[in-house]
């Protein structure tokens, strides 16, 4: 694989975006890519913004995503899928979830939640999977487990052997092993078409 591929995790704090992104350079490197990320996580004791960039190839030189150049994209909040937009281009793989977690400033009433952001996002992207977290969550059990979730959903689409992945979970994951791999293998067998 001469390209590089690119992928981009966002969320909020206390969402395990900085894991996710943990587990996915592990599988990479584990299976012969060079691989750099970049992430940052000032923010994600307090439920900020949180992101990190993936790249993976034969020789990969940068750590960051140049912007319009992500492959894929996983977001784990509603709103944040709009705010990491000037890093995809009509052919990103959008996968994203419904679930709201307002910013302070809405929280605290002075903002409203922007209710068009599936129109946004449909509008920009041919490749677009919307994840209704609710129609997932008695498999799921909790929301806390939407980062092994997504990653799930995220290995259908990567050159990546199933024990690649198991490894990296077992090996990143200190709490509740078996529920996140339970969480990621629901994942895997969620219908994206």
């Amino acid at each position: 694989m001469k390209r590089v591929n690119n992928i981009l995790i966002v969320g909020v704090g206390g969402q395990g975006v900085l894991l996710a992104s943990d587990i996915l350079a592990q599988v990479a490197l584990e299976e012969g890519f060079d691989v750099k990320k970049s992430e940052i996580h000032g923010m994600s004791q307090r439920g900020g913004s949180v992101f990190s960039h993936i790249r993976f190839g034969e020789k990969v030189y940068s750590p960051v995503i140049p912007e319009g150049c992500a492959d894929f994209f996983l977001s784990f909040e509603l709103l944040e899928t709009t705010r990491w937009m000037y890093f995809l281009n009509k052919d990103t793989r959008v996968i994203y979830t419904d679930l709201k977690i307002p910013p302070s400033i809405v929280a605290a009433g002075k903002e409203k939640y922007p209710d068009n952001i599936d129109k946004i996002i449909n509008e920009n992207f041919k490749e677009t999977i919307k994840i209704e977290i609710n129609k997932h969550i008695k498999e799921i059990s909790s929301t806390r487990y939407i980062n092994t979730f997504l990653l799930g959903i995220l290995s259908n689409f990567m050159p990546f052997n199933l024990e690649t992945w198991k490894k990296s979970l077992n090996e990143n994951i200190k709490r509740d092993k078996e529920k996140n791999l339970q969480v990621f293998l629901y994942g895997r067998k969620i219908e994206t078409k």
